[in-house]
């Protein structure tokens, strides 16, 4: 494997979308305040909306420590509706761990175009049925520090505090508001359902889990035992190595891996997005990733950590799945389910025949705004529970 020609291939082709990562700075203590916003008009920017903003906003991070976070605000056309827009405040799936790997700076050619053209999309319907649209890039995705991917306090604060910046950015955005994410963002959105809310505030009605993340502390051993299909986790081994050290810096991805697998854990995390993982990761024997004496312990007890299982909801959820999803499986998924059943009652679960992992996204639309619309309307939505 010629890892390193790859990894400088990489450089150039995400040097534009990093540009627009935004400058270090202290944010204050206050969660959810508003430091800059500035229009938007790159590839990010939703066609719908009457107006597109780029904002910086103050959140929290791993281990309660004061961040910024930078994201995005689309505002539908027209007049909004008594008490303001309603919102939907998107987490974004799986993109990477570099800078350049943050949505708000997608471009032509961008790095993480192949799926941000799918979100993009998707997002836009909700903006042309009357919702205001925000979009965390999530901690350490284009500001300073590593991105502690899979982590769920920390992408649901960041989920939800943008909501408070979107609020400050234009006064015509409400306090009613629902979460909806895909695949890490599914995760962070049942994260997000189970976190403690402040209804004086703004007020978080129901939420949209799109083939939410798990399993995750079993990628390693996966590729580590070569089973069927380990190759396609491998590209998201080394997104979770990453998140890992950006939560714990002590975890040092390297000591477990060969110098070729360390080369591209290395690309993820300084400028090489999901596609260009699997691109670097594609010629990389499943028995040449991890070093003999891999001890992957305080790896797989840190994800386990992490599982949205154990969560007491607070809202009405929805969970979509697509039935051909290799990515995440629906038995997974039905697993999640039915352990959130327990604790919580008013869980709806919807599969989609035939869409994978991405299609989930826009086969899941309709039923999530139907759902959505239902539940602002003061109807308890159906439960499988």
């Amino acid at each position: 494997m010629r890892s390193t020609g790859r990894v400088a291939v990489a450089a150039a082709a995400c040097a534009a979308a990093a540009a627009l990562a935004a400058p270090a700075q202290a944010a204050p203590a206050k969660r959810g305040t508003l430091l800059d916003s500035r229009p938007l008009t790159n590839l990010a920017a939703l066609p719908s909306a009457a107006k597109n903003r780029f904002v910086t906003y103050a959140s929290e991070g791993v281990g309660g420590k004061r961040i910024t976070v930078t994201g995005t605000v689309a505002v539908p056309k027209g007049t909004p509706p008594p008490g303001g827009w309603p919102v939907l405040s998107w987490a974004h799936g799986t993109t990477g761990t570099a800078d350049a790997c943050a949505p708000s700076a997608d471009a032509p050619g961008g790095p993480v175009r192949d799926y941000l053209s799918l979100t993009e999309a998707y997002l836009d319907k909700w903006v042309a049925n009357g919702f205001a649209v925000v979009q965390t890039d999530y901690e350490g995705l284009g500001t300073p520090g590593g991105h502690p991917y899979m982590n769920g306090a920390s992408e649901a604060n960041t989920v939800t505090d943008i909501v408070r910046a979107a609020r400050k950015a234009d006064r015509r955005i409400g306090r009613d508001w629902f979460v909806a994410g895909h695949s890490q963002g599914g995760q962070a959105t049942l994260y997000t359902a189970a976190a403690k809310q402040k209804p004086r505030d703004i007020r978080l009605r129901g939420a949209v889990a799109i083939a939410p993340g798990s399993n995750m502390s079993q990628t390693a051993q996966y590729v580590k035992a070569r089973y069927p299909g380990a190759e396609v986790a491998l590209p998201f081994l080394f997104v979770l190595l990453n998140g890992a050290h950006a939560a714990d810096p002590a975890f040092v991805p390297e000591d477990l891996l060969t110098d070729d697998a360390a080369a591209v854990a290395r690309a993820g995390r300084t400028n090489a997005c999901l596609l260009q993982l699997k691109q670097f990761s594609k010629d990389l024997p499943l028995d040449k990733v991890f070093r003999p004496d891999a001890d992957l312990t305080r790896f797989e007890a840190y994800y386990d950590s992490q599982e949205a299982l154990g969560l007491t909801l607070k809202v009405p959820t929805l969970v979509a799945q697509g039935t051909a999803d290799r990515e995440v499986s629906p038995a997974a998924t039905q697993n999640i389910v039915n352990d959130l059943c327990k604790r919580y009652g008013t869980v709806s679960y919807r599969t989609f025949e035939g869409a994978d992992h991405r299609g989930s996204i826009d086969a899941s639309f309709a039923t999530a705004l139907k759902f959505a619309q239902a539940v602002r309307g003061g109807e308890t939505p159906s439960t499988n529970c």
